[in-house]
């Protein structure tokens, strides 16, 4: 790459960083091409995005977006995106997948750096569609519960009949 060109990719990573709630690095060292794929394709699936980038070029654009205190050392895979949870639940489930060789390193929510039993607590939140679905459960429960007590008293009233 020229020097030009790093710039370009430092200012495009820079932007992605500022706008994302969530960057997780993660250790990929022997993880095979097709694993990488299956992770890149889980994470365009829930709205993140997955690159490797040089621990130098990935240190200035962090540094540029105001994300503090991320040291990165060895083969780094940099996943991120607005979503935190389902940032988060992508690199968790990759390194809970690949576990021999993908594994958690480093994170930051909100441009605040955190530990890694933050970003695998958050990976354990249900999404927002799954809380909207618990919302509306709760929400139907009595309905529910009105509708069966009255076919309940209807059957109870035609067997006395």
């Amino acid at each position: 790459m020229t020097r030009a060109e790093k710039e370009k990719f430092v200012a495009d990573l820079t932007a992605a960083f500022s706008e994302s709630n969530a960057v997780v690095i993660c250790d990929y060292k022997g993880t095979k091409c097709q694993e990488l794929e299956s992770v890149r394709a889980l994470a365009s699936e829930n709205g993140a995005h997955v690159k490797v980038v040089k621990n130098t070029l990935a240190m200035i654009a962090l540094k540029n977006a105001g994300i503090e205190g991320l040291e990165l050392k060895d083969t780094n895979l940099v996943v991120w995106g607005e979503d935190q949870i389902s940032t988060c639940k992508v690199a968790d489930k990759a390194a809970t997948e690949f576990k021999n060789t993908f594994a958690l390193k480093a994170g930051a929510l909100e441009g605040k750096t955190v530990d890694l039993d933050t970003i695998m607590a958050m990976a354990k939140l249900p999404s927002r569609d799954e809380l909207i679905g618990m919302l509306l459960n709760v929400w139907q429960a009595p309905i529910r519960n009105f509708t069966i007590g009255l076919d309940a008293l209807r059957k109870k009233k035609e067997e006395e009949a």
